[in-house]
């Protein structure tokens, strides 16, 4: 079913843009390891705080099993509470509302989906977190590498703007206490690192919120599914 509100146009304006590449680097904002100070968290809590989601026990059983838990990685990750995610950000395959080709991730910040543009006229999209006002960026880049379980080091303006961060100056070693999450795709404009990454990240009231210092996150089992189903060098385009 096509999708409202997206229009092959709405891509096309936000493709031809140019990338912000500003030194914002990944971190979260939901609170203590994953990147806003302490005695902020509550404050963050109220502010993430949706209005309308599903009882727990009216997720279908085969969305449960798409976000169970996975305790065969590297470091176990916990099943997704997706009650705590509005429907509409459940991962599903779409109808095509890009025009994109196939391999192509299209990031849409209003709605706040991540498309991957698969053949036969359909993507899969992916509920996502964006970069919170004064972070966020469009334009056209690629997926220049992936990672699985990757270390996160910060910016140094950020660790200006934040100061606890200093102890990760030399970055911070991968597990369930990273920002970057369990996989990360690391963007680029022709040769110059963006210094942006979509990652996982398991909370889940960030889903469908910006949030972010300009990162894409996603759930911990999307952004798994994810860098399955993508390659190294394919297309990005972020409207």
């Amino acid at each position: 079913m096509k999708q409202k509100g997206i229009h092959r146009r709405h891509f096309l304006a936000g493709g031809s843009s140019l990338l912000t590449l500003s030194l914002a680097g990944c971190a979260s904002i939901e609170g203590n390891i994953f990147g806003e100070h302490p005695a902020n968290t509550e404050a963050t809590e109220a502010r993430l705080s949706v209005p309308v989601l599903p009882a727990e026990t009216d997720v279908p059983s085969e969305v449960r099993a798409m976000y169970a838990a996975l305790p065969n990685e590297r470091f176990p990750v916990r099943a997704s509470r997706i009650h705590l995610v509005p429907r509409r950000f459940w991962r599903q395959d779409v109808e095509d509302p890009t025009g994109e080709q196939p391999g192509t991730v299209v990031v849409d910040t209003s709605d706040r989906y991540l498309y991957h543009v698969k053949a036969g006229g359909y993507a899969t999209r992916y509920g996502v977190g964006i970069g919170r006002a004064g972070f966020s960026w469009t334009g056209r880049a690629h997926i220049a590498y992936k990672r699985e379980w990757p270390r996160w080091t910060p910016p140094a303006d950020m660790i200006k703007r934040e100061p606890y961060l200093e102890k990760y100056r030399f970055g911070m070693e991968p597990g369930p206490e990273n920002p970057m999450g369990p996989r990360a795709l690391y963007i680029h404009q022709g040769d110059v690192d963006t210094l942006y990454r979509i990652h996982g990240n398991p909370n889940e009231r960030t889903i469908g919120r910006a949030v972010s210092s300009g990162c894409v996150r996603l759930l911990p089992q999307d952004i798994i599914h994810l860098y399955n189903e993508v390659r190294a060098g394919s297309p990005l385009i972020v409207v």
